[in-house]
């Protein structure tokens, strides 16, 4: 494989979308495919959420009430991707909400001391996924695990557009390691998310997807207001609004 390999889609584009977004030991032979890789975004959502699912059926299936199956099923998500993208929200409410300028919010978006606004926001998205997920589980376990893929799959799949519709924000840190993601990318990565959405949740997936896509939107929007662009914290983010979209779309 060369350097200048932009091939839509390679199968090692898999394990290195997983070794990017978790913290699975899968082994990885291709970092410099990493920006042709963010179609495969989608599939890590299927991973991690189904062993989330997994884990909230089998607490279920021990006996535990619905509270406890959506706190262990939450909690096996946050483990399995290294809490990556709740660390992006807590530094991107802290960095968009505590500077008064772009430097300024850059520079609290690198700072690896978490502030009040980064407290209340994490306070915020652990108790909405929880008590979304609590109600699922109560409604139903197969109802609740599949909304934990979707979910998972969704907000990951959206990253991708913003990764190409928005400049990098700063000349460091992950995001701009990876690249700018081309637009075919993006638009796989899409269509792959929305297709899971459809297959497994019929017409409330259409729902889904509209409600990922539009919590996007805004955080992108913000982000380009506020510092210009994005960054892996603003992506990180606007994984975990998606995520909350989706499962609040569910209840409905």
């Amino acid at each position: 494989m060369t350097e200048n390999d932009k091939t839509l889609i390679r199968a090692v584009d898999v394990p290195l979308a997983l070794s990017l977004l978790s913290r699975l030991p899968v082994p990885v032979r291709a970092y410099d495919r990493s920006a042709e890789a963010a179609w495969a975004y989608p599939l890590v959502g299927v991973v991690l959420g189904t062993l989330a699912a997994f884990g909230g059926l089998f607490t279920g299936w021990i006996g535990l009430p619905a509270p406890l199956a959506a706190l262990f099923a939450l909690s096996l998500l946050i483990v399995l991707s290294g809490a990556m993208h709740e660390d992006g929200l807590a530094d991107t409410a802290d960095g968009l909400w505590g500077g008064w300028d772009r430097q300024k919010r850059l520079e609290i978006m690198k700072d690896s001391h978490i502030g009040s606004y980064g407290v209340l926001a994490l306070i915020l998205s652990l108790g909405a996924r929880w008590g979304a997920l609590w109600l699922l589980f109560e409604t139903s376990q197969t109802t609740a695990a599949l909304a934990l893929i979707v979910a998972a799959t969704l907000s990951r799949g959206v990253m991708p557009a913003l990764m190409a519709a928005l400049p990098h924000a700063r000349d460091s840190g992950l995001s701009r390691r990876v690249g700018r993601v081309a637009p075919m990318s993006a638009a796989l990565a899409g269509l792959l998310a929305g297709a899971v959405a459809v297959v497994m949740l019929g017409g409330a997936g259409v729902t889904a997807v509209l409600c990922a896509g539009l919590a996007a939107l805004g955080v992108g929007a913000i982000a380009r207001a506020k510092i210009g662009g994005q960054t892996g914290d603003i992506l990180g983010a606007s994984q975990q609004i998606a995520e909350i979209a989706v499962l609040f779309s569910l209840l409905s």
